[in-house]
This record gives structure tokens, C-alpha cells and sequence, in this order.
């Protein structure tokens, strides 16, 4: 990173712009490079985590942007690099100071590896010969997953989250589940105050407090 400073028109775009892309390359490295044209000189004067093999003092090739004397900015654009990998980019007008265009930044961005991690992302999620639900001979008394369920669907029908319910969502969902039945496996009230980060205790004084208003309005019909 030589920041030597220089003359002319190109030492403006190097005094002025090189810290910028270096500091650009810097935090999205090793993705990210950042080239700086010359539109003077039609040459590449400055190259930050250098991708596409190119040299400082290189063409530029710069007409291929079709430069607008009104436009700042052109992009995201996507290319194709050297070993064939799709690059996204974008590219910023540079100005001197009277606000006439010595130069062009270019952000280009290697997009190819995040659609590997994609790609085996997907393969992993789908998995290979998984079936969509468990045997129902091995589970078919998986009171749990029953429970997750109804929890979770729940949660989402009220747009909450798990870890932010209050504890007055807290004993509406455990009375919720009480009148599904949830509390019928054993070890049950345990399950559930260990996923609702509550105590047992209290998971048992909503179930009685439940059973007892059942209890009652029986008891009214009588």
C-alpha cells in the first residue's frame, strides 16, 4: 500500500482515493477488490486485494462502463472473472476539486463463493433419502414433538419469540397446551417448564389452577 504522494491528476486519485479502497479491501477481504481508473490516462493506477490478476499501469478497458457525464454511480453490475467466477460490482465517479471526473473506483465483489456456501447449504438442509416425518411405529407416542408443535405454532401465530415471552404469555401457553392434552405424558411439566425457562412449581400451579376452573364449571351444571 504505497501512499507516496504524487502530482498530476493521477497522484490526486492516489493521495485521495487509494486510502479509501484500501480500507474497502481491508474490511471485506479476502472478497473484495478495488481498482482505481485513470479516464485521463485510460489506465489502472491503483489495485486493492488484487482478484482479477490485472496490473497497476494496465488498460483499463474503462469505455465499457459507457461513462455518463451525469452519472456518479453505475451498478451493482455483475461480470465474469479470470477462472470463471461471477464477480458483482459497482462503480463510483471520482472528482477533483472542481468537480470534474479524473477517475472511476470499481467494488468488485467475488458473489461465487457465497453461492457455494449456498449451493451446499441446500444440499444439506435437503438431505438425501430423509423422509418428511419419523416412523410413526418408532414414535407413535412422541409426545414432545407433539408438544413443539402446538409451542411453536402457537409463538408464531402471536408473533412472539421463545426467549422474549412474559410470564403472563407464559401461563396462557401452558394453559393452552393443558386443554390440548400436552400434560398427559410423563415427565411432561417438566419438558415444558424446562422450554419456557419457568419452574416446575409454577408450571404445576397454572395445571391446577386450570383443572380447578374445569372442576367448577362441571360442578355449575350440577
Amino acid at each position: 500500500m504505497d501512499h507516496t504522494r504524487r502530482a498530476g491528476k493521477s497522484g490526486v486519485l492516489i493521495n485521495r482515493y487509494a486510502p479509501m479502497a484500501d480500507g474497502i479491501a481491508m474490511l471485506f477481504f479476502p472478497y473484495a477488490e478495488v481498482v482505481i481508473h485513470d479516464t485521463t490516462r485510460k489506465k489502472l493506477v491503483h489495485i486493492a486485494n488484487n482478484l482479477s490478476r490485472r496490473q497497476v499501469g494496465d488498460d483499463s478497458a474503462i469505455d465499457d462502463l459507457d461513462i455518463d457525464a451525469t452519472s456518479t454511480l453505475y451498478g451493482p453490475y455483475e461480470k465474469v472473472n479470470w477462472d470463471g467466477r461471477r464477480v458483482r460490482s459497482i462503480s463510483i465517479v471520482l472528482e477533483d476539486d472542481q468537480g470534474r471526473m479524473i477517475g472511476v473506483m470499481c467494488v468488485n465483489v467475488n458473489i461465487a463463493v457465497f453461492e457455494e456456501i449456498c449451493t451446499t447449504l441446500e444440499r444439506f438442509v435437503r438431505g438425501v433419502g430423509v423422509a418428511q416425518s419419523h416412523p410413526v411405529d418408532l414414535f407413535k407416542d412422541d409426545w414432545q414433538e407433539r408438544i413443539n408443535l402446538f409451542l411453536h405454532s402457537w409463538i408464531q401465530e402471536r408473533q412472539l419469540g421463545l426467549n422474549s415471552l412474559s410470564r403472563d404469555h407464559k401461563r396462557q401457553l401452558v394453559e393452552a397446551l393443558y386443554k390440548e392434552g400436552a400434560f398427559k405424558g410423563k415427565s411432561a411439566a417438566e419438558y415444558v417448564a424446562n422450554l419456557l425457562a419457568m419452574g416446575r412449581a409454577t408450571v404445576y400451579k397454572h395445571i391446577r389452577g386450570m383443572r380447578n376452573e374445569m372442576i367448577a364449571e362441571l360442578d355449575s351444571f350440577n
